[in-house]
């Protein structure tokens, strides 16, 4: 797949990203749609340590975007034990489209996923049929081969 992410035009009309966002919240929102560790499925592994160092921020204001952006603004989870971060409305706005070379791509995503109960905040958003089909089916089978200890 290319390594490229398409934004929308509409992201700076948004009311959310307009009148709720500081420029520090837009600028980090584009690096969480954007960076060079984004996956085609939403769900991608980055530390905190990471986004730091790629932003020039400190850990700790790191720390209080991720926290808005999930208690505030609710568009974003971040696990801190698998250092994963989910785009929660991803799905809605970048799976519209299939076909083979995207349906592969997602199959092999599917697998770095360590935390996969993530998936479960993006199943119901993702509009073309065949992919939201292989990530439940992937969710399903995961949770059914997994065995309890």
């Amino acid at each position: 797949m290319a390594l490229f992410r398409n934004i929308q035009t509409d992201f700076w009309s948004d009311a959310k990203v307009m009148e709720e966002m500081t420029p520090e919240d837009r600028y980090f929102y584009l690096y969480l749609l954007t960076n060079p560790h984004t996956k085609q499925i939403g769900v991608y592994s980055i530390s905190k340590k990471v986004m730091a160092f790629e932003l020039g921020y400190s850990l700790k204001q790191v720390t209080d975007l991720l926290n808005r952006f999930e208690n505030q603004f609710h568009i974003i989870k971040y696990n801190e034990q698998t250092r994963e971060v989910v785009l929660l409305n991803w799905g809605k706005y970048n799976l519209n489209r299939g076909g083979k070379p995207v349906e592969d791509c997602i199959k092999a995503e599917l697998k770095q996923i360590k935390d996969i109960s993530l998936l479960q905040l993006i199943i119901g958003k993702i509009k073309n049929h065949k992919l939201r089909e292989i990530v439940f089916e992937f969710k399903q089978e995961y949770l059914s081969n997994d065995t309890f200890t």
